[in-house]
């Protein structure tokens, strides 16, 4: 049964002409994900689509965990066919949900199999893909070439060595692989034990002791000098939300000898610590010219029993109901005071939220640069046909969607790259729409031209990689 068709998710003769005559042999720039990179030097060959599809992907522990499979198949030292066959027998039974889609949608691009997938053919689908995945053409460079992409970056932490991202670029590979700051531990100081043993591996990488605050920021200055000599032109920060305060309401200086010293901190120290950090971070990438991204909204480790059994990012994490707007809006004019706010883009996790976060990004676009503050793409939990709806609805009400800079598959999976191919025609489909409503003019040039934009061209020009 070929359940995803040529035509798949495209409802009218627009919508199919956008997307096959315009969208679908674009690039892939996918500038925010969290490959590993030595996988993609070594061009790793995965032994079957367990360890390919099922390692480390919570979105499908999630999903296993609520149809009653036992954590050993999940998470747990079950043979891989094991694994493989209860996935295989959840499938049928995640209707609606994205993985329904993504799933089959994986099977079909990267194996060319159009069945279904279920616990009934799972023995025969888990033989036929793992001779593919032992082929040279389904190693993970071949998997990126496959997906037509161009441009990958990596998150990295700033005690990175990048030595993976220097051997690829010296290989002088066409596939560029790329890092992104990702300093989210080096203001983590809620755990002072963790946060000091980090210490010791942030100065090891930037060459000197850390015993003040300054000694703090200068090695991180250092690292960010760092990435940038290898490429790097992004930085990326996951927090619940951005905090603000009067410059001087607690002294970090002060705060990190506590840290050092082991003392506790009151929540708002913390905050403040975090606030200061941050705005030494971002005026450093306003410098480089670098792209800052804010991904915000999410509540993590929820379930604390599952936490010290798992460990984090193992699936028990949710979306949060933080207050966003104000202090948002008052760190993002802290820099744009002294003109020091580099490009950015904000992403949102509760889409309740939509319109805050797209009207904030248009207070701060200046005419410097197209699309200068971005409302970024619905993620994690809103990368699904409505969440991205709602969202690319926010940014046209409340900005301008031609400027928006796209997809990304923020995924841990070599094989997550259709998802890319899933928002291209969910646009498609929303203007083919709004054309066949008489919302928009039949001008399908002008809309093939904005479409393959928003899926290439905006970022392209965005990064400027």
């Amino acid at each position: 049964m070929n359940f995803i068709g040529n035509d798949f998710l495209l409802e009218t003769p627009y919508a199919e002409e956008l997307y096959h005559d315009f969208a679908s042999s674009m690039p892939i720039i996918d500038y925010h994900n969290h490959l590993p990179p030595e996988q993609i030097e070594s061009d790793y060959q995965f032994e079957n689509l367990t360890e390919a599809w099922l390692a480390g992907d919570h979105y499908k522990w999630r999903a296993m965990r609520t149809f009653g499979v036992d954590e050993k198949y999940i998470t747990g030292d079950a043979p891989a066919i094991d694994k493989f066959i209860k996935w295989s027998e959840t499938v049928p039974y995640t209707l609606r949900n994205p993985l329904y889609h993504w799933t089959h949608l994986e099977l079909q691009r990267y194996f060319g199999i159009n069945t279904l997938l279920s616990g009934v053919n799972a023995k025969k689908i888990f033989e036929e893909t793992r001779k593919k995945l032992n082929e040279k053409t389904h190693g993970v460079q071949g998997l990126l070439t496959q997906m037509n992409v161009q441009v990958v970056c990596t998150t990295d932490d700033p005690t990175d060595s990048l030595e993976h991202h220097q051997k690829i670029r010296d290989n002088a590979d066409p596939l560029k692989v790329l890092p992104s700051f990702r300093p989210d531990k080096a203001y983590a100081i809620e755990d002072n034990t963790s946060y000091r043993k980090y210490l010791e591996q942030l100065a090891d990488a930037s060459g000197h002791q850390i015993t003040s605050y300054g000694d703090l920021i200068s090695a991180l200055k250092k690292r960010i000098s760092f990435f940038h000599e290898n490429g790097g032109r992004l930085s990326d920060h996951g927090l619940e939300q951005l905090y603000y305060f009067e410059q001087g309401t607690y002294n970090a200086e002060a705060i990190f000898k506590n840290i050092l010293s082991g003392k506790d901190l009151s929540i708002e120290e913390i905050r403040y610590f975090k606030f200061e950090t941050l705005l030494h971070l971002c005026r450093e990438y306003h410098r480089l010219g670098w792209v800052q991204q804010f991904h915000l909204g999410a509540l993590r480790n929820v379930n604390e029993r599952m936490l010290k059994a798992l460990g984090p990012d193992t699936g028990f994490d949710s979306v949060g109901d933080f207050d966003q707007a104000k202090n948002l809006g008052k760190f993002l004019n802290e820099l744009d005071l002294t003109d020091q706010l580099a490009k950015t883009i904000l992403y949102n996790l509760n889409p309740s939220q939509n319109e805050v976060f797209a009207t904030m990004a248009g207070n701060f676009n200046d005419g410097s640069v197209k699309g200068k503050v971005q409302f970024g793409s619905g993620w994690w939990y809103m990368d699904q046909l409505d969440g991205m709806e709602r969202q690319l609805n926010a940014l046209s009400n409340m900005g301008l969607l031609s400027c928006f800079v796209g997809m990304l598959t923020d995924s841990r999976s070599f094989l997550s790259f259709p998802r890319h191919e899933y928002f291209r025609r969910l646009l498609c489909n929303i203007l083919g729409n709004d054309i066949k409503k008489g919302l928009l003019p039949r001008d399908i040039p002008h809309m093939g031209k904005i479409v393959q934009d928003i899926s290439y061209n905006n970022a392209k020009a965005y990064f400027d990689f």
